[in-house]
């Protein structure tokens, strides 16, 4: 026993330093694990113990407003509030369901089906008012979610323009070129987050605000726009075309006043600068303008058009409505000949002809401050074939976009200064500084002389030629039509045509000029039977417009007085309009003599019981000014019907208000 004590004591011994070893070890071991996590872990631990708890949100900034040269707004972002709800949070349902039912004026029955879900979470499909956030705010289960959705308060009016917004970016249009201008500044908030990692209600703390985008206004004048809008609408509907385009542009500086393309019912494409066209007949002014500038011809110099068909290059040239025989370079143009223009253009060079295209903007984008413009096609001389020049001549071989075509023709209307289309007028960004958008010539094309020249030919088109179906009683008025075939996956298509016309107004002085493009318009498709009439219809609608679009102060020194003497116009108009006055009525009513003011005098008609917009048009066809309040139909006029009054003079007409009439 004595002799196995040291042995059994040695062995006691090493199991305690065994012991004491794997002691010392799990406590380092305890100790450095917890060195690790404490020192060396510990701030990146903590890092993700905050991001479990606060969440970093985003916090959109409200888009800038897009506005007409007016100030009306057309693009504007309101603030508006998403409601959602987690039924499961929710302490007391009956009470919570009764408050969101008279919050957010909705029925009891449909908030229940929200607040009452097996879901986790339900969101309401519409959002509100942001002062709904008052009664809200702080409900257990129900969350809030700030937005600034796009609004258009005009509709689709003028959404080719403007653009859309998908996914907080701009899409088309304004929205896109200026997206950065426009942007908001967006903000920055921590939202507490429970163990479910669910957002605490109230407990978020704004760490950046956000700021509103900037503001761009645009030369687009809205009245303008719905008139151009209502217009081609209507054009395309009776004509049965599969769509068309409308410009309206002001000629002495570039503005683009209206800007409407509508295919295939639809009034969001922009073909008015995306898709070219063959011109036809509309190009034929600059033809002879560049002869004119050039000193190769005169208006005054005389072309044989033969019997109307021309062989040339062995091609045969015909014109639609022949005349025949020898006429003026003039008379050619107003009466639209193929083959008195293109004779006429044998004197110009291949270079010359080119540039002279080049010089009016065609073949070029116009850098207007919208994204897809096309340049259209105008191919150098050195690609030319055997026909191309006779082909230039009259329109063909050629494609231009409308914008490019109005703009051409602004330069003819304003004396020879072909204008950059502006349809940005200022933009202010979000900091208030703001930033001008001049006017700008792109070069002088020809001389005043010229474009006078050619604008009283322009009036004889309206007057005598292809164009009268865009006159205007009251103002001369100066264009041209257009029919060219359409042409489609290389070849022109079987009977489909592009039909259009471009005219100004008034000749003299031009304000605007408003061109028009029907693309395959059905049964009649000549440019001066179908895009005329549009033109005439925009103009008498400009004109009666209540807000008077154009200066009036020049327009009254423009009008066209009548041909005939008091007593046989008087009589004429009194029979027209059934008016029922007498001549002896008339000239006792007004007290007048015939003097050098008789020639001015007209019947004023009876157009009680009309649309305010028919009784505008009838009034203004007479030489007259119109103001008006209410809508519906007229109920009474003043001066009376019946009563003569001078061109020039204003009308007062009152109106029944009513849905939508007039």
């Amino acid at each position: 026993m004595t002799r196995h004590r040291p042995a059994f004591k040695r062995m006691l011994m090493l199991r305690r330093r065994i012991v004491l070893a794997i002691w010392i070890v799990s406590s380092a071991l305890v100790v450095g694990r917890s060195a690790q996590i404490q020192i060396i872990e510990g701030p990146n631990l903590k890092k993700i113990a905050v991001d479990q708890q606060q969440h970093p949100q985003s916090i959109p900034g409200a888009r800038g407003a897009i506005l007409d040269r007016n100030g009306i707004a057309l693009g504007v972002s309101h603030e508006r509030v998403r409601v959602s709800v987690a039924p499961r949070e929710i302490i007391n349902v009956p009470s919570v369901t009764k408050l969101l039912a008279q919050t957010l004026d909705l029925d009891v029955d449909v908030v229940a089906s929200y607040t009452n879900s097996t879901r986790v979470w339900k969101v309401f499909p519409e959002s509100f008012p942001p002062s709904i956030r008052d009664d809200l705010l702080y409900v257990s289960g129900v969350y809030l979610e700030q937005e600034y959705p796009r609004v258009n308060p005009h509709g689709d009016l003028a959404t080719s323009v403007l653009g859309t917004i998908r996914d907080g970016k701009g899409r088309g249009g304004i929205e896109q070129f200026w997206d950065t201008i426009l942007t908001g500044k967006e903000g920055r908030a921590l939202v507490s987050r429970d163990g479910n990692m669910r957002p605490i209600p109230g407990q978020k703390v704004i760490l950046d605000h956000p700021g509103k985008g900037g503001q761009v206004q645009l030369t687009l004048d809205i009245d303008m726009q719905q008139i151009g809008r209502n217009n081609l609408a209507a054009a395309i509907q009776a004509t049965e075309a599969e769509g068309g385009d409308l410009v309206i542009i002001d000629p002495q500086n570039g503005d683009v006043l209206a800007m409407v393309s509508i295919h295939n019912g639809s009034a969001n494409s922009l073909s008015a600068i995306t898709t070219p066209y063959e011109p036809g007949s509309t190009l034929k002014p600059f033809t002879v303008a560049g002869l004119v500038h050039n000193g190769l011809a005169s208006l005054a110099d005389t072309v044989d058009t033969g019997i109307g068909s021309w062989e040339i290059n062995k091609r045969t040239i015909h014109d639609v409505h022949p005349e025949g025989g020898v006429m003026s370079l003039s008379h050619a143009l107003q009466i639209s000949s193929n083959v008195g223009i293109a004779k006429a253009a044998q004197v110009l060079t291949d270079t010359i002809q080119y540039e002279n295209l080049r010089d009016f903007g065609f073949g070029v984008a116009t850098g207007i401050r919208l994204p897809g413009e096309g340049r259209g096609m105008l191919r150098h001389p050195k690609e030319w074939g055997i026909q191309s020049a006779v082909s230039l001549a009259i329109g063909y071989e050629i494609s231009v976009t409308p914008l490019q075509m109005a703009m051409a023709y602004g330069a003819l209307a304003n004396g020879g200064k072909l204008y950059k289309p502006r349809i940005v007028k200022e933009v202010r960004d979000a900091q208030g500084k703001i930033e001008k958008v001049p006017s700008r010539v792109v070069r002088r094309v020809v001389s005043p002389t010229v474009t006078k020249e050619i604008s009283e030919v322009l009036v004889g088109v309206i007057e005598d030629g292809t164009g009268r179906r865009a006159g205007l009683s009251t103002f001369a008025v100066a264009g041209k039509s257009g029919t060219t075939r359409a042409w489609s996956n290389g070849s022109y298509e079987e009977g489909a045509y592009f039909s259009s016309f471009v005219g100004f107004f008034p000749a003299e002085d031009p304000q605007v000029v408003i061109l028009v493009k029907l693309d395959r318009p059905e049964g009649a498709y000549y440019g001066g039977a179908t895009a005329a009439p549009v033109i005439r219809a925009t103009m008498t609608d400009i004109l009666a417009s209540p807000r008077q679009l154009l200066d009036w102060t020049s327009l009254g020194d423009l009008q066209i007085p009548p041909e005939n003497p008091l007593p046989k116009s008087a009589m004429m108009l009194a029979s027209n309009l059934s008016v029922g006055v007498t001549t002896s009525d008339i000239i006792s009513e007004s007290h007048v003599e015939v003097n050098s003011d008789v020639t001015t005098a007209v019947v004023m008609p009876d157009v009680r019981g009309l649309t305010s917009r028919s009784a505008v048009r009838m009034i203004h066809e007479l030489g007259l000014r119109v103001q008006w309040s209410g809508t519906g139909k007229i109920l009474e006029t003043n001066p009376s019907a019946g009563l003569v009054v001078s061109k020039g003079d204003t009308v007062s007409l009152v109106s029944r208000r009513s849905d939508g009439d007039g």
